[in-house]
Order: structure tokens, then C-alpha cells, then sequence
């Protein structure tokens, strides 16, 4: 076991575990929306983890930082508050902002962390930017929403976790990047049941089609 410091807290922990995963566990909030506890290899795509760690120049995401003895650690500081709301404002402009018609409405990532950092829902300075495509419908069970989807890769794990492979996958590039399931000829064969996406994705991006649990209870009657 290690010490490391985190705002003035004294912290036991093994080396080499992620300061995120050390930081949540010790009821120390740092702000995220792509974190998977215990994920191996985190994505680090959402940018939100900002931490300034003693003796760097530079902050360090927390996700992909790893603990070290006598590591001090601020998760607090004018700088690392400027660049997570820099990054929630950046991700509010790609975003469909229409929370009362939304099914993450209450228990939304996105709404916690505008709370949390004192930013409003509105995208501003930023000019909103959406995808053409509102809801993609090719899922056999599920809907997509493109502009709701942080691309935070969750649902992905979370699949490959639980089934060995990922009925999901990132397609396309830059502005355009989507969630798909291109080159899976059967999700419904693993996605039927399992809803493991729809659970852990943080904003309501994906949702479950009426028409498909009306189907799969139809079928369970007979």
C-alpha cells in the first residue's frame, strides 16, 4: 500500500491504480462521463477528469493517471475548473438539449455535471451543432439517438463485457462518429435480453423500443 494526497486528504491505496478509481472510491468527486470502474485501458475520451497533480506543469486526466507514493493531487483549482467547463460546453453544442422529452431526464450525467460546475444546459459562447440524423431506428430493440450520444464508449465495454464481444462499435470519423452496430449481422440475438447499454449509457442515448418489448412479451404469452 501507498499514501498519496488529494486535496489535503491523506489516502491509502495500491500503486498503480488509476487516481480516478482511488479518488471515487474516497467520496472524492471528480467530474466524468466515460469512466467504467476497474476498466483496464480507459478511453479518456470525454476530458472531463482534469485533475493538477504537484510537480507537473501541465493538469493530467485522472482516468490514466496512475497512483504513486506521495503523489499530491488538486482536483480544485481555478485552471482545472476553466478546462472541465470549457470541455461540458464544448460537449453541450453537439448535444440536443430537449431534457423534458428525454428519457435520462432527472438522472442525466450531463445535468449533474452542469450542477456540479455552475453551467448552464445552453451551449453558449458555442453555436449548437447537430447531426443530420435525430434517431437512428436500424437496431432491431433499440433506438439511438446520435445528437444525445456523448460517444463516451460505455456501451461498449459494457457489451464486450458481458457477452464477449460488442454488438456496438465507433463508425465514421471526427463530427460524424456514431455508435453501429456495421458488420454484426444479429444484435438482437445478445441485445434481446441483456439492455446492459441501456443501463449504463449516462445520457439516454440509447433507448428501448415499445414496439420490440410489446413483441418479446407477446411471444413469452404464447
Amino acid at each position: 500500500m501507498i499514501f498519496i494526497n488529494v486535496d489535503e486528504k491523506k489516502i491509502s491505496c495500491e500503486e498503480g491504480r488509476t487516481l480516478l478509481d482511488v479518488c471515487l472510491e474516497n467520496g472524492i468527486y471528480i467530474p466524468n462521463l466515460c469512466h467504467v470502474k476497474g476498466m483496464q485501458t480507459p478511453p479518456a475520451s470525454c476530458r472531463m477528469c482534469m485533475v493538477a497533480i504537484d510537480g507537473e506543469k501541465k493538469p493530467a486526466m485522472a482516468c490514466t493517471t496512475r497512483v504513486r507514493e506521495n503523489m499530491t493531487v488538486m482536483t480544485d483549482t481555478p485552471e482545472v475548473r476553466h478546462l472541465q467547463r470549457t470541455a461540458l460546453r464544448l460537449l453541450l453544442s453537439v448535444h440536443d438539449i430537449d431534457c423534458k422529452n428525454c428519457s435520462a431526464n432527472k438522472h442525466c450525467e450531463l445535468q449533474n455535471l452542469s450542477r456540479f460546475l455552475k453551467v448552464g444546459l445552453k451551449a453558449a459562447p458555442y453555436a449548437t451543432l447537430l447531426k443530420e440524423t435525430a434517431i437512428d431506428r436500424t437496431h432491431p430493440c433499440l433506438d439511438y439517438y446520435p445528437n444525445r450520444c456523448l460517444l463516451c464508449g460505455k456501451c461498449i465495454h459494457v457489451c464486450r463485457q458481458k457477452n464477449g464481444q460488442s454488438v456496438f462499435t465507433f463508425a465514421r470519423r471526427g463530427f460524424k462518429t456514431v455508435i453501429s452496430t456495421f458488420g454484426f449481422d444479429n444484435p438482437d440475438v445478445f441485445c434481446g435480453e441483456c439492455l446492459a447499454c441501456v443501463e449504463i449509457c449516462p445520457v439516454g442515448a440509447l433507448v428501448v423500443r415499445k414496439d420490440a418489448v410489446n413483441s418479446n412479451q407477446k411471444e413469452e404469452d404464447t
